[in-house]
């Protein structure tokens, strides 16, 4: 089925009133956020979503501007019928503080001098972002967010708001993402501003009514553009096959010997064309400063978030590895946050955040429905009366390849016989159902929330749940095979 498009959109603007006071202490005025919202606001004002873009992103995120070429950014995930439906949420995206899209930037006019910010724009923080889309979220009088979403940079801001507004956000997806920016991050940002600052053309960044540093800001955009690739997707696209050649050149021609390298060449070119290098400096930084620890402890700094959390790494994004999502989940967890975490199955890299379809609507999807043990549950299944013997629970068990058993007196759960509680018979002489099985059960019910069940199973060790009405009849098992189909490594 081809889902729709949310059609033809437009960019709007919000002013911030009065002054936006930054975590460096100083203040910007004036300020101007762009944005585009699609789908409707509900009368309860409850079904808010925000999407958070990645460092080169816009607040054009899905639809079709007039004349364009090619839809918003995140196009196949919003719309009606997609993973952010606008069929039930009202989505909103934002160019952040520092871009160049609309938003307040060093390409802004600073409205004390007339002429354009240049590096006069004061640094600015994640956190910086995130405050000034409280604001836009604010004008809405949106009782909460619903979900906060984004991927790479986009992840980070949604963390932030997590932790900065715990009680305004209920449910947060960062996607291939960290807590706090690692080293190697850090230097490939550095050697990136270093190609723009080392631009004859930079000029300190008073270059606006000039030619810019295109040819640096070119260089950052390939430098960045290889990280954002793995090598085998550098292979599967190009792999040492030449660039409209048959045989190597043996010089620097204006046209390169390989695919990749022209590639690259048109990914920088195309890059100057819509994008301010002072802004590629002030985000990245941005970038840099991004740490979410306290007293080096994630856990610490994760102390205020409470929103239900759905973490999403890409298996071969070796710019932000999964292990940076892990490091999240475990904190999180630790703090008893309920936190899933899936890992997307793609050579892609890091930019298969926006390419991954049809996994990342799965995931995607399936968190944002609120998803119940209900929905999963195995409904045809066996269970034991109290005066069975312990040789038809190890039939049941080898026949229907199950680990547990119920065990029930008028349908309603007494008990619970266990693979392990067959191995203990054994080793005890006992033959007797009633002493070997579990009295003690642990159970959930039906409208219970799957992240709350896989909780309770990894807090209690147990790899299996009856499934009880509330007059304790089985009508369901959930497993924790399952809720990994679900929620991958939960």
């Amino acid at each position: 089925m081809k889902l729709k498009s949310v059609g033809l959109t437009e960019t709007k603007y919000f002013k911030i009133e009065g002054e936006l006071k930054l975590d460096s202490g100083q203040k910007l005025k004036d300020v101007i956020i762009a944005y585009e919202t699609y789908g409707q606001l509900n009368k309860e004002k409850n079904n808010a979503i925000l999407v958070c873009h990645a460092l080169s992103g816009d607040a054009h995120a899905a639809g079709w501007h007039t004349g364009d070429s090619k839809p918003g950014w995140w196009d196949m995930f919003i719309g009606p019928g997609k993973a952010l439906d606008t069929n039930r949420f009202f989505i909103i995206c934002s160019n952040v503080l520092g871009g160049c899209s609309g938003t307040t930037g060093p390409s802004s006019i600073n409205p004390e001098t007339g002429k354009e910010y240049g590096l006069d724009f004061p640094f600015i923080t994640i956190k910086d972002m995130i405050h000034a889309q409280k604001k836009l979220v604010d004008s809405f009088k949106i009782k909460y967010l619903h979900c906060v979403i984004g991927g790479s940079m986009g992840g980070m801001q949604v963390l932030q708001w997590a932790v900065e507004y715990p009680e305004f956000v209920k449910k947060i997806v960062p996607i291939a993402t960290t807590a706090r920016t690692s080293p190697q991050q850090i230097a490939f940002n550095e050697v990136a501003r270093q190609s723009i600052i080392k631009d004859p053309n930079w000029n300190g960044g008073n270059y606006y009514s000039t030619k810019g540093p295109e040819a640096g800001l070119s260089v950052a955009r390939m430098i960045a553009h290889i990280t954002y690739l793995s090598e085998e997707a550098l292979y599967e696209k190009f792999g040492r096959d030449l660039q409209d050649k048959k045989e190597l050149s043996y010089n620097f021609d204006p046209i390169p010997d390989f695919q990749v390298e022209s590639y690259l060449h048109h990914q920088g070119e195309s890059f100057v064309r819509r994008f301010d290098a002072n802004t590629y400096l002030i985000v990245t930084k941005a970038i840099d400063y991004f740490d979410l620890s306290k007293n080096d402890s994630l856990r610490e700094g994760f102390k205020s978030l409470k929103a239900k959390t759905q973490l999403i790494s890409i298996e071969s994004d070796w710019l932000y590895p999964s292990i940076q999502s892990l490091d999240i989940l475990k904190a999180l967890q630790a703090n008893g946050v309920e936190a899933h975490f899936s890992e997307i199955k793609s050579s892609k890299g890091h930019d298969a955040f926006f390419i991954e379809f049809p996994q990342l609507n799965y995931v995607i999807s399936r968190f944002l429905a609120d998803n119940v043990v209900a929905d999963i549950m195995i409904r045809s299944f066996s269970t034991l009366n109290e005066n069975a013997s312990l040789k038809d629970a190890a039939k049941i068990m080898v026949e229907e390849h199950l680990t547990h058993i119920p065990v029930v007196k008028d349908k309603k759960l007494i008990g619970i016989v266990t693979s392990w509680d067959l191995s203990k018979s054994i080793a005890s002489n006992c033959d007797d159902l009633k002493q070997i099985m579990t009295k003690d059960v642990q159970y959930c019910k039906a409208d219970d929330s799957i992240g709350e069940v896989a909780i309770k199973m990894k807090k209690n060790d147990i790899s299996c749940l009856p499934v009880v009405t509330d007059d304790l009849k089985v009508e369901g098992l959930i497993s924790t095979d399952q809720l990994s189909h679900l929620v991958s490594n939960y």
